[in-house]
């Protein structure tokens, strides 16, 4: 060992980073409403992977920050799992989201009792083996994990897509510092391949969006268009015009109503009340929406295409426009 504090400081550090490395993912999730790029199946395999990992460390009595973490490092990837089921692409329906997350629940309370129990005596004595392999499980679950977004990337020639920089950011952080921690502490070349195999995988998500950037946007002679983008600015024009073409309906209603009783204007109608009005008659099957509301007033009036008819409140019921 070359310095105990050092790697114990380290460590911790990774420790840190491995708990809350998900918060810029979900709250990029919750932002966007949308999952498309982050597979479900990469946070279904990391939450699975935090049992092992619990059992792992509870069952060779690590520090509390070291049983805590796997607990911690569940629960937000279990909300990143739940938002990536929940919203597109995938939108499963919600009663089938509480199924699986409740087996999981259940399969993680059963497997983690039933084996740190049976297995802390057998440390105890010495025999490390059994609990060697959880930690190997867990890491290997880890790290296929990280499979998945490769074949989202291959489907946008290398574009990262739906995955938060700044959460792989701090996760591959982790992953230095874990290597960091075990060359200058216990030099264990087990941990140090697993480890660096996480890295490597997540070094290459950001290789591949930046050579995708180089490609496609930062050095080629096409300007890029976001397809995002590019729909969010189509969706706004589209409300543009439609609020566009409600005005120019409200406009002409207001220069052709002038409801006289006797030669004598009784009310014109309010420009809310002209909107109401026009909105109504895109929905409306026969397009004569009735607004009773003045209907002891005015009589019943009715919008059809611009056009202003008005029932007056006589026993002959004539129609006049």
């Amino acid at each position: 060992m070359i310095s105990e504090r050092a790697a114990t400081a380290l460590a911790t550090v990774s420790t840190i980073c491995w708990c809350v490395q998900l918060i810029p993912q979900i709250y990029s999730n919750w932002k966007r409403k949308d999952c498309t790029g982050l597979p479900p199946v990469m946070m279904f395999l990391w939450v699975i992977s935090g049992i092992p990992f619990a059992i792992y460390f509870c069952v060779s009595k690590g520090n509390v920050t070291l049983q805590v973490q796997p607990h911690l490092f569940m629960f937000f990837c279990g909300i990143s799992f739940v938002q990536t089921c929940y919203y597109p692409p995938t939108k499963l329906p919600v009663w089938k989201i509480i199924v699986i997350v409740s087996l999981i629940i259940a399969t993680d309370i059963g497997m983690e009792v039933g084996f740190i129990l049976w297995l802390r005596p057998l440390y105890s004595r010495g025999i490390h083996w059994p609990d060697l392999i959880f930690g190997i499980i867990a890491t290997i679950l880890l790290a296929v994990g990280l499979l998945p977004p490769y074949f989202e990337l291959a489907k946008r020639k290398g574009r990262v897509v739906g995955i938060n920089f700044l959460f792989l950011f701090i996760d591959s952080l982790g992953a230095w510092l874990a290597i960091a921690s075990v060359i200058v502490g216990n030099m264990d070349t087990m941990g140090i391949i697993l480890y660096a195999f996480i890295a490597g995988m997540e070094l290459g998500i950001f290789a591949s969006h930046f050579i995708w950037c180089c490609r496609f946007k930062w050095f080629s002679k096409n300007k890029f268009v976001d397809d995002e983008e590019q729909k969010e600015g189509n969706s706004t024009q589209e409300k543009e015009e439609l609020s566009e073409k409600n005005q120019h309906e409200i406009e002409n209603l207001k220069g052709t109503v002038g409801m006289e009783r006797g030669g004598t204007t009784i009310q014109e109608l309010s420009e809310e009340d002209l909107a109401d009005d026009v909105n109504s008659s895109f929905s409306d099957d026969i397009g004569v929406p009735d607004i009773s509301e003045r209907a002891t007033v005015l009589g019943s009036v009715h919008a059809v295409h611009g056009v202003i008819l008005k029932r007056e409140p006589t026993t002959t019921g004539a129609i006049t426009v």
